[in-house]
């Protein structure tokens, strides 16, 4: 492995795996997917929304990534040598979705937590396959990283990409990881972890309601509800695969080398 800070120049497969990386952390926001699914832009319905489905909505993020949080630090599975299974993971997510479509708000609570786990241990494997430790809580917290970064760019945050929203999530982890270590998941609710935990439910629940605005096209229904959870996991996904591309890169040439050329990419 080469010494991080090296400077050396990325190999051509290197550029373009990174190349990969940049296109699928800067490109096409969830809302434009989701609008091509819902045949109208999300932003339009998402302002028709209640109080009281934001409220909903609020409150189910809040549950998922704080039982998602749980289940990091307890059971993903370190050791495991397969390929990331994204495709099933998506079929089930189509599967939920169609139920949540057909029932719309009164389905979040239950259907959000199992969306958002099913995530979690997809973007685990893809963290795996990237040479990531999931024994350590760090690379753990990586994984829960994604759906902070799935938020991307928005008229509510003032971050400018990839790597200005990364350092941020990057302290909060960085003060979370020792009490998780020390003290496992009893200090779920200790105040540098919930710092964390609010970071990315923040930014989480502004994906979330995107998907949940799309969801709510009167004519929507059941079939897409599914696509729309479909499209959802998939985004998550690309996510998830461009940043332990990136993470994998770093660990390779040092963080400042990928940064830089990460950086140029988005001038081009």
């Amino acid at each position: 492995m080469t010494a991080a800070g090296s400077g050396l120049e990325l190999s051509p497969s290197h550029r373009k795996a990174l190349a990969r990386a940049h296109a699928q952390l800067e490109t096409r926001s969830l809302a434009i997917r989701l609008a091509e699914v819902a045949g109208q832009p999300v932003d339009r319905v998402f302002g028709m929304m209640p109080k009281v489905a934001t409220s909903a909505v609020n409150l189910a993020v809040e549950a998922a990534i704080l039982n998602c949080l749980k289940l990091a630090i307890r059971s993903i599975e370190p050791n495991a040598r397969h390929a990331p299974a994204g495709n099933l993971a998506s079929l089930v997510a189509g599967l939920s979705g169609g139920v949540s479509g057909f029932f719309g708000f009164a389905a979040l609570p239950f259907e959000l937590p199992l969306t958002t786990t099913l995530m979690l241990r997809t973007i685990a494997d893809t963290a795996r396959h990237n040479g990531e430790d999931l024994a350590k809580i760090e690379a753990r917290l990586a994984c829960l990283e994604v759906f902070a970064l799935g938020a991307g760019k928005t008229a509510k945050r003032l971050d400018l990409g990839y790597y200005a929203s990364r350092a941020v999530l990057s302290r909060f982890a960085d003060e979370a990881s020792a009490l998780l270590i020390e003290r496992g998941v009893a200090s779920a609710s200790a105040p540098l972890v919930r710092r964390l935990l609010a970071e990315i439910t923040a930014r989480f629940g502004v994906v979330v309601s995107e998907r949940v605005a799309a969801s709510a096209v009167p004519v929507i229904g059941a079939i897409g509800g599914a696509a729309v959870n479909v499209t959802f996991m998939n985004h998550f996904q690309r996510i998830a695969q461009g940043h332990f591309t990136i993470r994998r890169l770093e660990r390779h040439y040092g963080v400042d080398a990928v940064r830089r050329h990460y950086q140029d990419l988005s001038k081009s």
